[in-house]
């Protein structure tokens, strides 16, 4: 006998998240639970959505859809991809059930899957959009070393000489597809020349043909696609275009079309970088559990929050460290997920 359940949480972050197109101050999401203790997060973008209504709908349906399997088991998963409900939900659905199946069988996640033990992750940590003054401020200060820079407002260009005088921390550019073709071309060139590598999506994924122009002679230049990138259906279409893609469990629903897409770029010998939503160490879990399939990553949800929400998962400065109990998938905090639950 099974039991499932959702409910609302909403969690205040530590200072405003903004990127170009959407902010928040708190982050609401939902956590789904089987058995009252294996759990999956369902965190929409503060850009795209979806909304919270259309949200819980979704999750309700798969509910009801995983309550009539006969046993929760790794084809179960390969049943939920085809759930036909937001991928948001859907990876939630899919957290919840191989945390399940983990605990059940007393293995870790990463080993129901056949994957590598998650270890050597080096997280990027951003810093977003905010007037150019507390940005570098932000920046200077930061105790991590990977600082990921959220540009693609009107006043970015302001950042380019301060970013050129710091030299003791990797900085990541993602521009959330807020720049004009002509602009990307001018930033592309002035950020590598600030020894810049990494830029995620410098225009809006309809100019995604456009990019290898604008790069130019900057050959070192990684441009990662995120806007727009879904499954693997996504990746086909533009895998030629791109140096790289952000596969996010919220956009692509779940670990299996996760890992099938982190292959598939593999093969393609393009980077493969693990992204987020802002979210709680529930919501990044599958994503350290494919880690060993990755490049890069960009796994600092849980350190937006004013408080994460479950133990499991860890930070020590920008690396992510996984504990020995992590069997079952990460514990909730009850006390303090209590403080955050919405009716």
């Amino acid at each position: 006998m099974i039991h499932l359940d959702s409910f609302k949480i909403a969690i205040p972050l530590k200072k405003k998240f903004a990127v170009a197109g959407g902010e928040a101050t708190v982050k609401t999401n939902l956590l789904t639970v089987l058995n009252n203790r294996y759990n999956g997060e369902a965190s929409p973008s503060v850009k795209y959505g979806p909304s919270m209504e259309d949200l819980q709908a979704d999750i309700q349906k798969g509910l009801e859809l995983l309550s009539t399997e006969e046993r929760i088991d790794v084809e179960v998963l390969t049943a939920i991809d085809e759930y036909d409900i937001h991928p948001v939900a859907r990876s939630a659905l899919m957290a919840m059930a191989l945390n399940y199946i983990s605990g059940e069988t007393g293995r870790y996640p990463w080993e129901v899957l056949s994957l590598g033990s998650p270890v050597g992750i080096k997280s990027s940590v951003t810093v977003a959009i905010d007037t150019p003054s507390e940005m570098i401020e932000a920046i200077k200060s930061c105790e991590y070393n990977i600082v990921k820079v959220k540009m693609g407002h009107e006043e970015d260009i302001l950042l380019l000489d301060a970013l050129a005088k710091i030299n003791d921390k990797e900085i990541r550019v993602d521009a959330n597809g807020g720049w004009s073709c002509a602009k990307a071309e001018e930033m592309i060139h002035r950020l590598a020349e600030y020894g810049v590598r990494i830029i995620e999506q410098p225009t809006d994924e309809g100019y995604v043909k456009e990019w290898k122009h604008l790069k130019g002679k900057h050959t070192e230049v990684e441009l990662i696609m995120d806007e727009g990138l879904g499954g693997l259906l996504d990746y086909s279409e533009h895998a030629a275009l791109v140096d790289g893609v952000n596969i996010k469990m919220e956009k692509c629903g779940g670990i299996l079309e996760g890992i099938k897409l982190a292959r598939q770029a593999r093969r393609d010998k393009k980077k493969v970088m693990l992204g987020c939503m802002v979210g709680s160490s529930v919501g990044i879990a599958q994503s350290v559990y494919m880690s060993s399939q990755a490049d890069y990553f960009d796994l600092d949800g849980p350190l937006l929050l004013e408080n994460d929400i479950a133990r499991g998962i860890r930070y020590d400065r920008e690396s992510i460290e996984v504990d020995r109990e992590m069997i079952g998938g990460p514990r909730l905090k009850r006390d303090v997920v209590e403080k955050y639950i919405q009716d």
